[in-house]
């Protein structure tokens, strides 16, 4: 039995084949067309959107934008790599029609379109919810750290430039004790030579100079860390490691897993993206009654207050930062709040009343019955007693509290919602790191993951020839 042989490299074909049958009919190439056909890229925001009159004429952005959703779809964000794959790609050949742009081209196009690129991303969001792929009752939002175009040696925080321009300090006092004691002992042969020490301390000031100009721009901009490469970037921590990084924020919709809104932002922390993130995600949704799930780290009274007064019933777990837990001390939650009375009572049975003037934001509870109580020890090292504080809105956290406690489920279905989009996007996908330099650059960036990642989950779910449908 012989092998399966190819076709013969030397044989000629009497009648070319078309490129278009190279092409299934449920490729997803298919869609991309059709979709980027069907939006408006002048109202979009697109450069050349409108072909100029006089001059070389210009790329189609339409083109360009088929090259780069395609090329996200299938991991290939570099610009030159695109160049390369549009000579030897049979579905890019079909899908550009042959057109073969250079790098440059590619490259300039994401740079110059980063609010049109979003725009993109949320057109096929609402595509997705003309499909009805959105039930609009529960969201989970989460966090992540990608990597920027900055490494941590580009990074100097207030405390790493005061350490250097001590050390640097410390090396000119040694190369001057060096150059007094040559002169001192007028040696003829030194090691180093006077001229090399010269030069040697010529170079600390100048780097002396450098890190002291950054010190001061950090005071004048009163900022705390500052990146030379891509200015915008932050060193955060990232599990127990410190990357320089943007955070990356999503909220994710629970009956498909699929992403309803996201932002990035040079925040370390998820403190005050919560309310940020859900009125994004309901003005896509458009929801009644919704439901949004987050964990430890985006426990904010005032975000979650925001929420709730849109109309939106937040689940967040309560931080534990309290440090009387370490202590061995009675916590803020062994305390019982009586809202009719407006008192806490304590685990020793004795009533702590607010003892703040009307109108503050926050009032403080206390009770003369500390002095003699016999579980003091256990409760406050203050001499005074204990004392509690209590936000004026806290009620809302304490009706939240209530809700956590109800709905269990609910919040350990957050991880399953949240992380898996964040896992696909950097391990399936390899882009949990960006290629761009800049805020605005980068949030255009990841609206292409996002819309990569949805692509792919809704073409799983409702296949191409749907999809293709919905646009037509």
């Amino acid at each position: 039995m012989d092998y399966v042989s190819g076709v013969d490299r030397e044989q000629q074909v009497l009648f070319p084949e078309v490129l278009d049958e190279y092409v299934g009919e449920e490729n997803q190439v298919r869609f991309i067309d059709a979709f980027v056909s069907q939006l408006d890229l002048e109202v979009l925001g697109f450069a050349h959107a409108t072909a100029p009159v006089t001059g070389r004429p210009p790329y189609h952005p339409g083109d360009l934008l088929r090259l780069y959703i395609y090329g996200y779809l299938h991991k290939i964000r570099s610009s030159r790599k695109l160049e390369r794959e549009t000579h030897r790609n049979v579905e890019l050949l079909w899908l550009l029609r042959k057109l073969q742009p250079d790098h440059k081209t590619i490259a300039e196009f994401r740079r110059t379109n980063p609010k049109a690129l979003k725009r993109v991303c949320r057109e096929f969001t609402v595509l997705c919810k003309r499909l009805d792929l959105f039930a609009g009752e529960l969201i989970a939002i989460d966090g992540s750290k990608f990597r920027a175009v900055n490494s941590k040696a580009r990074n100097y925080t207030r405390k790493d430039l005061r350490r250097l321009l001590k050390a640097i300090d410390r090396k000119i006092g040694r190369y001057l004790g060096e150059l007094d004691t040559q002169d001192a002992t007028e040696a003829a042969v030194a090691s180093p030579s006077r001229p090399d020490l010269q030069q040697q301390i010529a170079t600390l000031q100048e780097r002396q100079a450098e890190y002291q100009g950054l010190l001061t721009d950090l005071d004048e901009a009163d900022q705390e860390q500052v990146s030379l490469t891509d200015s915008d970037s932050r060193r955060m921590k990232s599990g127990p490691r410190t990357e320089v990084s943007y955070n990356v924020q999503t909220a994710v919709e629970a009956k498909h897993k699929l992403i309803v809104a996201h932002d990035v932002t040079n925040d370390g922390t998820d403190h005050h993206q919560l309310s940020p993130m859900v009125q994004a995600a309901q003005e896509v949704l458009q929801a009644e009654t919704l439901t949004v799930v987050a964990d430890r780290g985006y426990y904010n009274g005032s975000e979650i207050k925001a929420c709730v007064d849109a109309g939106v019933t937040p689940l967040v777990p309560k931080a534990q930062t309290s440090g009387n837990r370490k202590r061995g001390l009675f916590t803020k939650d062994a305390f019982r709040y009586d809202r009719a009375r407006d008192c806490y009572h304590c685990p020793a049975g004795a009533t702590l009343t607010n003892r703040s003037a009307p109108g503050g934001r926050y009032h403080r509870y206390r009770t003369p019955a500390c002095g003699g109580c016999a579980l003091k020890a256990q409760c406050t090292r203050n001499k005074q007693g204990r004392c509690l504080e209590r936000w004026e809105h806290e009620g809302v956290l304490d009706a939240m509290a209530r809700g956590l406690a109800r709905r269990p489920d609910t919040v350990r279905h957050r991880a399953c919602l949240a992380e898996h989009p964040f896992g696909t996007m950097k391990r399936g996908m390899d882009q949990g790191y960006f290629l761009l330099r800049g805020l605005e650059k980068v949030k255009a960036e990841f609206s292409l993951t996002v819309l990569a990642y949805n692509l792919k989950r809704v073409t799983r779910i409702v296949g191409v020839p749907r999809l293709l449908a919905a646009v037509a």
